[in-house]
């Protein structure tokens, strides 16, 4: 399908795109992701009619952005914040010719990396809703539709939003950069992981990790982490500590909420000991599903680590 010409033939018609090749149906949605009766309780509505003033993207793309809704598609979105960390990567699957405001026809694409190419995925912007409630990722500012219509065009890619249900970090990491990607075993990490990450993160490269499912999916824990769920790592510091040095991590949850209760946590001590000004750069006290932790809890936490960048 190509873009551009779609959208010229609805302005010329005065109409809204609609995509048959994903229509707005439960074939979309996919016949096992929920029970039958509320399969056929799915509506499917544009933002413009959900919202007065809909935009694409209000003050820049954050991983703040995104909150998962009911499909259990964290090993996308966990890759998509690290995503919008790096904002080289970020224009290759997010193009900018295109919004709410000029020349708008109910039509937009996204590109994804897919078998050595770039391949661009033209949707509608109907989004499925159950109750009233987004069925898929939701935006935490009422009015800012990329999470939603990219997460849209990923599930036409797989086939249908089903098929998102349930995935590999791994993979979402290539599918949106194109690059090369490696995984650790943080159960037998190498000797040098501090270093690791610190050079990751300094090389602009995306991070995610993950959480052994063993036990049962999506639990979450006392300490407040999640089983069976896919993370990004957002920032890797070392910082004075008392009288020494300290390795902290930084964390985030695509839920957009529930964070790590341990040590470095955003109500522990630990924060007393940490000099004022490194403090306000590192600390935020908010639930918005970003905490800190030491890397002994990090490996005792989490069973893999994924480093992703465009070259080896």
């Amino acid at each position: 399908q190509d873009f551009n010409q779609l959208r010229a033939l609805c302005l010329s018609q005065g109409l809204l795109f609609e995509d048959t090749t994903f229509p707005a149906r439960v074939s979309s949605i996919g016949p096992n992701l929920l029970p039958e009766d509320k399969l056929w309780q799915i509506q499917w509505k544009r933002p413009t009619e959900l919202q007065r003033n809909p935009c694409l993207i209000m003050d820049g793309v954050s991983r703040f952005d995104i909150m998962q809704g009911e499909i259990g598609d964290c090993w996308m979105l966990a890759a998509l914040g690290s995503l919008t960390l790096q904002k080289q990567f970020l224009e290759n699957v997010l193009p900018k010719d295109q919004g709410f405001q000029d020349d708008y026809a109910g039509i937009f694409h996204f590109r994804f990396w897919q078998y050595g190419d770039w391949v661009d995925v033209v949707i509608d912007d109907r989004l499925p809703f159950l109750n009233g409630r987004y069925l898929s990722v939701h935006p935490r500012t009422s009015n800012e539709f990329w999470p939603s219509l990219l997460e849209k065009a990923y599930a036409k890619l797989r086939g249908s939003y089903q098929n998102l249900h349930g995935g590999y970090l791994s993979d979402a990491l290539v599918d949106l950069t194109g690059g090369v990607q490696v995984q650790f075993s943080l159960k037998d990490p190498p000797p040098d992981l501090e270093e690791i990450l610190k050079a990751a993160d300094k090389s602009q490269c995306l991070i995610g990790c993950s959480t052994s499912d063993q036990l049962r999916r999506n639990i979450e824990l006392r300490n407040g982490i999640v089983q069976g769920h896919a993370y990004t790592v957002t920032g890797a510091v070392k910082i004075r500590y008392k009288n020494g040095w300290k390795h902290i991590i930084r964390i985030w949850n695509p839920w957009g909420h529930g964070e790590w209760k341990g040590p470095w946590s955003d109500n522990s001590p630990q924060w007393h000991h940490v000099d004022s000004k490194c403090k306000e750069a590192l600390f935020r006290n908010k639930d918005d599903g970003e905490f800190w932790m030491s890397y002994e809890n990090f490996q005792e936490q989490f069973s893999w680590l994924y480093i992703c960048n465009s070259t080896p």
